[in-house]
């Protein structure tokens, strides 16, 4: 699948502030930046750093004033997908090191805390039917309700209030995957199908030697999704952190076939 992602940012700093961006779609095997170009406004730094993992690139930032990004880009989608059902989980014990802390509580997805519930609820499946069943039953049981949920929320909070946007649902679907006990991390995208269109989050989880994306509101299939970051919640890939007050203007995305 060939997708034009167009993504714009438009933000006012009252004073002095460093600012992280990661919004450009990462080249990896799985996908093939066939062209992109980014525009970022006068700064006083810019400094390109990795993503989480070694994957995607992070942009360092300082600004003061009006900063406007403006980023597009043409990406064809070449990763295997498949049914998760019937894939086997990995041992715990013969997991590869780089996958461990995808395994273990987060700041937003306090896996330990679901431990009980994932045993009474799933306990009878194992794998990767374990982790199709997860994703029906948040699929079932959840509603996509923008503006109910804010920067502090966490998978716990989700799971009471039973709504939320992509974010919540990925860390609701990769905290109940951790508990578990199956590697499971945070995906930022850029998906078709996506609705309002915007910065998209969703699950990966790591069956049978690989790792797999899942799109817990339903919204947008593997296939159709450039990779932007990877990390262990949402607080490791936002599309810009800002140590210092930040207004926003304006922003927009938009992902459409190519």
């Amino acid at each position: 699948m060939k997708i034009a992602i167009h993504a714009t940012l438009d933000y006012e700093f009252p004073q002095p502030s460093d600012v992280l961006l990661q919004l450009e779609a990462a080249i990896i095997p799985e996908q093939v930046v066939e062209s992109a170009h980014i525009a970022i406004s006068p700064t006083e730094h810019f400094a390109r750093i990795g993503g989480h993992g070694g994957l995607g690139d992070r942009i360092w930032l300082r600004v003061q004033g009006r900063l406007t990004v403006d980023y597009a880009a043409t990406v064809t989608t070449n990763r295997f997908c498949a049914d998760v059902a019937p894939l086997p989980a990995v041992e715990t014990c013969l997991l590869p090191g780089e996958t461990v802390e995808f395994l273990l509580p987060s700041r937003y997805c306090p896996s330990d805390r679901f431990q009980n519930f994932v045993h009474a609820q799933f306990g009878h499946l194992a794998g990767g039917a374990r982790v199709a069943a997860m994703r029906d039953w948040v699929l079932d049981h959840f509603s996509y309700a923008p503006g109910v949920s804010h920067a502090g929320t966490t998978a716990l909070d989700t799971f009471v209030m039973r709504q939320g946007v992509c974010r919540d649902f990925a860390h609701v679907l990769i905290t109940l995957v951790r508990a578990g006990g199956i590697p499971a991390r945070f995906a930022s995208v850029y998906a078709l199908g996506v609705e309002p269109q915007d910065f998209h989050a969703v699950a990966e989880v790591f069956l049978d030697g690989a790792w797999h994306l899942i799109d817990a509101t339903g919204m947008a299939q593997a296939a159709d999704m450039a990779k932007i970051g990877i990390g262990r919640d949402a607080a490791d890939v936002s599309f810009l952190t800002s140590y210092g007050m930040a207004l926003l203007n304006g922003q927009t995305v938009s992902v459409i076939p190519a």
